[in-house]
């Protein structure tokens, strides 16, 4: 009977975000051309629907976040300006007073999302931006999703899962057992899976929420991407062990002066690690919402309502890759970062290979 019940959830899950990935195009079309015309009202230009603007103003971060349009009433949410300027000293105001003036506001011009200050000193940007706000909000929800999965296994203990904790349950158990197990070992694993799990959680949630209409683009940010890379750099860097550097510098069995050459080599290795974690996940998220949305601007461009009968089963094809590409890409970074933290930990260097 449990299993029956679990089933049905199941499939009343996926019947419901199926819907949702149907109906996902066609909103998602309609906001962002709808933001490309107020942008291109707020500057008093008045040309045709141009694609490379729509798609930038999706990828890019902004001071507002735009949700959408109702009728003519475009719906957005002002976010924090906070500015600090050796002349002018810190200001804080609403994002309001750069999209419903003239771009600027007391002494400062907001341009490209790019804020300057009118006296040509420097200004140093502290605002709460699209992608601030959204990563709050990805937090918050990693939050009451995992406060909410340990009260159920707190209230449930020896009992089966259920609900939220049914679903996420196999998730976790995977990422242990065939991620941090795996790769670093039944010695150390437990030290680095509340990273990897925090990880592979954070990457999936941002890469889910940046497919939903008037989402932002998290993961599409490579400030972002950077900043788990070098989190990432610093954990496997920092638990290290002797053998590891010590393959590094001053490789076992190697002659001293093929280390003139290797031990470069070797450096290079270990920095370019964190670089292609970093391009890798930016990349990919960066180019699955280019391609959505070039398909998207196709009948804009051409003004046709018979090419939406062509393109939508094309959207929403590659809007179930984009599904695809969401954890995959999540997977991809902690199974790497596990990697790297194995190869880190691992106490002996063993010189049989299989």
């Amino acid at each position: 009977m449990s299993r029956n019940r679990t089933f049905k959830a199941l499939a009343f899950t996926v019947l419901s975000f199926a819907l949702s990935v149907f109906a996902a195009p066609a909103v998602f079309a309609q906001h962002e051309h709808a933001a490309a015309e107020e942008h291109a009202h707020e500057h008093g230009k008045t040309e045709e629907f141009n694609p490379g603007q729509t798609i930038l103003h999706h990828v890019s971060d902004a001071h507002e976040w735009h949700l959408g349009t109702i009728g003519e009433s475009h719906i957005s949410i002002p976010l924090p300006v906070i500015l600090y300027s050796p002349t002018k000293g810190l200001k804080v105001f609403s994002s309001s007073h750069f999209y419903h003036g003239n771009g600027t506001h007391d002494g400062f011009t907001l341009h490209h999302e790019h804020i300057t200050a009118e006296d040509g000193s420097k200004v140093y940007d502290f605002s709460v931006t699209k992608n601030v706000a959204s990563l709050i909000l990805s937090v918050v929800l990693l939050l009451l999703i995992f406060t909410s999965i340990k009260n159920s296994y707190a209230k449930r203990t020896g009992k089966a899962p259920k609900g939220l904790q049914s679903a996420l349950e196999p998730f976790i158990l995977f990422i242990r057992d065939e991620v941090a197990k795996n790769y670093i070992g039944e010695k150390h694993y437990k030290r680095f899976l509340p990273y990897l799990l925090t990880l592979f959680f954070f990457i999936w949630i941002n890469n889910l929420l940046g497919l939903l209409p008037g989402a932002a683009n998290v993961t599409g940010n490579i400030a972002v991407t950077m900043v788990l890379a070098i989190l990432t750099f610093i954990i496997v860097n920092i638990n290290g062990k002797k053998t590891y550097w010590q393959h590094i510098f001053a490789m076992p069995g190697v002659p001293a002066w093929m280390l003139v050459i290797l031990t470069p080599v070797e450096i290079v290795g270990m920095m370019m690690r964190p670089f292609s974690l970093m391009v890798r996940l930016f990349a990919n998220i960066t180019a699955g919402h280019i391609i959505l949305l070039s398909l998207l601007s196709l009948i804009f461009i051409f003004k046709s309502a018979a090419l939406s009968v062509v393109v939508g089963p094309f959207t929403v094809f590659m809007t179930l890759i984009e599904l695809l590409v969401a954890i995959l890409q999540a997977y991809i970074f902690t199974v790497l970062t596990a990697s790297y933290i194995g190869a880190a930990v691992e106490e002996h260097h063993h010189d049989d290979h299989h």
